[in-house]
């Protein structure tokens, strides 16, 4: 056998001399590939058998770890060992006597700790994101003095990213969220023979309440999410840093083109996604209800009165500021390191959605009593 070769663990069986001889090298490398035949012949060794290990070679842990556990926690009466081979079974025999302890019961007081550190957690971040909205307000101030400080290219190129680009995705969203609800509703519909309601659900459900919403979730896995991460890598990067060791604020220039942007163009999309999901409604109420495109178009101002439309528009602005803002404030506190990232980057959009449905209940609370027909 070569040097480097491992020789075959085993084990074999002297009847003639009540004896069961462990050869070859018990290590994890050689025992994995015949671990079951090793186990079966531990388990036909009989109990009155002498032990002998003199053709033991090297030993490891896990080898060591099967012997001890085929003896049954208890060392043979006969026994032939080598002194070395006797230690690295002494170290199992002793790591087998005082086993890892169990892990502490949860007791009300680390409920209370639990609870105690999340609560000055939050705190901690709504301190961070009101010292970010005051950053804002001096921002705003100050180029209200200064108006060719504007940073308009970057508001621009935020309106593209935030607004245009995510117009295909929001369509395509919207006209099948459309094509559903109509197709529901109209199952129902039919059977109670109020097919010109189809016009009403729709036009109330999508551009009051679906329509923001669903762009602003949208928006928050898409644009909210690159916000976060754009940030963060500059973080990381230490670009950020550069950028204050340069004179240039981080909020003048970064944070706020985001919230102006995502601001004026989270309407615009709310009036898109709306109009596509109310073309899809109409197609599937074609197909199921007959509904001519004159009649929904006639029949949607009457159904649908206009301040819907800029309750619709009213919180798509909102909605898009809180997104900004969300996104921003996570991403100015990525620590420099990848896992800080990914976190904050999850926890700006799971935040995001958050707040959004909780503007939008405060919404429907506030108009409760604003564009509801009659």
């Amino acid at each position: 056998m070569s040097r480097g070769q491992p020789a075959a663990a085993r084990v074999e069986l002297a009847p003639e001399r009540l004896e069961a001889r462990v050869i070859g090298d018990w290590t994890i490398r050689t025992l994995m590939t015949v671990i079951a035949e090793v186990r079966q012949g531990l388990a036909l060794v009989p109990a009155n058998f002498a032990w002998n290990l003199s053709g033991l070679g090297r030993l490891d842990s896990f080898g060591a770890t099967l012997l001890w556990r085929a003896w049954k926690g208890r060392w043979p009466e006969r026994l032939v060992l080598d002194p070395a081979h006797r230690a690295v079974i002494e170290r199992i025999a002793l790591s087998a006597e005082h086993p890892i302890p169990a892990a502490p019961r949860f007791t009300v007081a680390d409920a209370i700790a639990t609870l105690g550190g999340a609560l000055i957690a939050f705190v901690e971040h709504l301190l961070s994101f009101v010292a970010l909205l005051g950053r804002l307000g001096l921002d705003l101030v100050y180029l209200l003095r200064n108006p060719r400080e504007w940073p308009l290219l970057e508001i621009s190129a935020n309106v593209f990213k935030v607004g245009v680009k995510a117009m295909p995705v929001t369509a395509l969203v919207g006209f099948l969220i459309g094509v559903v609800l109509s197709y529901l509703s109209a199952l129902q519909l039919k059977i109670f023979g109020a097919d010109a309601f189809i016009v009403n659900i729709l036009g109330l459900g999508i551009i009051r309440e679906l329509g923001p919403v669903l762009v602003s979730v949208l928006v928050a896995g898409r644009s909210g999410s690159a916000m976060t991460a754009q940030l963060g890598v500059m973080r990381v990067t230490e670009e950020i840093d550069a950028l204050a060791a340069m004179g240039v604020s981080r909020s003048l220039r970064l944070v706020l083109p985001k919230v102006i942007a995502l601001t004026l163009a989270m309407p615009l999309l709310v009036l898109w996604t709306s109009s596509v999901a109310l073309i899809g409604g109409w197609v599937s109420a074609l197909i199921e209800l007959d509904i001519s495109f004159h009649f929904f178009v006639t029949a949607l101002p009457d159904a649908v009165p206009i301040a819907n439309l800029y309750i619709g528009l009213a919180k798509g602005a909102v909605f898009g500021l809180l997104i900004a803002l969300i996104a921003c404030h996570f991403g100015l506190r990525v620590q420099p390191n990848t896992e800080s990232l990914s976190t904050h980057t999850t926890a700006s959009v799971v935040s995001a959605i958050t707040v959004v449905i909780l503007a939008d209940a405060v919404f429907a609370i506030a108009t409760r009593s604003i564009g509801i027909p009659g």
